[in-house]
């Protein structure tokens, strides 16, 4: 008898969307840090520190921003902090349908 190939399927990560709690693909969400030098954006996903995952969407972050975020990274949210995520925040587009 001859064996069939065994084909394996990739382990895609998962992470939830602080904002609105869907799960989605790691690699289709934004990662905040906190780490030494406060909490920001982390683009490439390797920066180290705590971090928590965020759609691409604007009503994520506000949801997120209000107090989800800082829960998930276990910190308050300093003055700069806060400026800093707000001023990535409105680049982004306000809902999922603006994606399309």
């Amino acid at each position: 008898m001859s064996k069939k190939p065994v084909t394996r399927v990739k382990h895609v990560p998962q992470r939830t969307c602080v904002g609105c709690r869907t799960v989605m693909p790691k690699r289709q969400m934004v990662r905040v840090v906190r780490g030494a030098d406060g909490v920001q954006v982390d683009p490439t996903g390797k920066v180290a520190g705590r971090g928590a995952y965020l759609h691409d969407q604007r009503d994520c972050w506000e949801r997120g921003l209000k107090g989800a975020l800082a829960h998930a990274l276990k910190t308050e949210l300093s003055t700069e902090d806060r400026a800093r995520l707000v001023t990535f925040m409105e680049s982004l587009p306000q809902t999922a349908e603006a994606n399309e």
